[in-house]
């Protein structure tokens, strides 16, 4: 993993990030010899863009959903 002092990663920080994106390793931004950050790559998920319609033919009707629950003479 590459180490880069912070006032360097201010100066050069878009060029850092293109190269993390570029190559896939990760940066360590040091203050003083001491970490303060790690500048990694951002896994995409699997989510679609859009929540509306992700749950479509996901359900299960199981028995009947036209009767009512109880009978008329329960009552």
């Amino acid at each position: 993993m590459e180490e880069i002092a912070i006032s360097k990663f201010r100066a050069t920080c878009l060029a850092v990030l293109e190269n993390v994106r570029k190559t896939g390793r990760a940066v360590l931004v040091t203050r003083f010899g001491e970490p303060v950050a790690q500048v990694v790559l951002h896994h995409s998920s699997n989510r679609p863009k859009h929540w509306i319609g992700s749950l479509a033919r996901t359900g299960q009707i199981n028995g009947d959903i036209v009767t009512p629950p109880s009978a008329e003479d329960d009552c």
